[in-house]
């Protein structure tokens, strides 16, 4: 495969995967549940509303991970 091809194919695997994500954190607002992010150690919230902040919701409050 030529380092061209590599590039385009790379850039479209890129493409699809940044679609699916925007597809998903929109789905998952719809459904009323936060997008988390992380940016420099410090986690952000996206709530349903559109409003961004660093106080965890409820909603991830209530769950407990096993380990």
């Amino acid at each position: 495969m030529r380092k061209i091809d590599e590039l385009l194919l790379s850039r479209e695997i890129v493409r699809i995967g940044n679609r699916a994500v925007k597809k998903a954190q929109k789905e998952s607002l719809e459904m009323g549940i936060p997008n988390v992010y992380s940016l420099n150690g410090v986690i952000f919230y996206q709530l349903p509303d559109g409003t961004i902040t660093t106080d965890q919701p409820e909603e991830y409050k209530k769950i407990t991970l096993k380990r």
